[in-house]
């Protein structure tokens, strides 16, 4: 059986689109944190990804409570 994320990976395209999103920005944050230091630029851009990685998981979430409820 298939989990309610799992399903909306194999059928929803802006459920897939935001999962796409998500990834690019976590490792983008990835190589920024594996830097020593980070200029002022890099650390506004941190904070930035921060905030849209968040802004994308409450999307995600969202679409998958409404599946969710769709589905009982």
């Amino acid at each position: 059986m298939l989990t309610p994320r799992e399903q909306l990976l194999t059928g929803h395209d802006e459920f897939q689109r935001l999962v796409q999103e998500h990834s690019q920005y976590s490792q983008r944050l990835e190589s920024l944190t594996q830097k020593r230091y980070l200029t002022d630029d890099e650390k506004l851009e941190e904070v930035r990804l921060k905030k849209l990685k968040l802004r994308l998981k409450d999307q995600m979430l969202t679409l998958e409570h409404q599946f969710q409820r769709q589905s009982a």
